[in-house]
């Protein structure tokens, strides 16, 4: 099975930027520490299940685009 965790993290900065926030309060929305977050955007560390599933929420996308298994953000 290939492994599709490489393009998890540019989407995670590329929704976080598109929708005009910080890495702070992206952050503040996981209840953590920036820095913290920041590892799971350079792809420092792997983000939770949960973590994905509050952040597709917020962003209103589907689970499969937030992990990079389709192109289409839609739901």
């Amino acid at each position: 099975m290939e492994n599709n965790n490489c393009k998890y993290y540019p989407r995670l900065r590329e929704l976080r930027a598109s929708a005009g926030l910080t890495q702070t309060e992206i952050a503040d929305i996981l209840e953590m520490q920036q820095n913290q977050y920041s590892r799971y955007e350079r792809g420092e560390r792997e983000l939770p299940m949960h973590l994905f599933v509050k952040l597709a929420e917020h962003y209103k996308v589907s689970l499969d685009y937030m992990v990079g298994l389709s192109d289409q953000p839609d739901r």
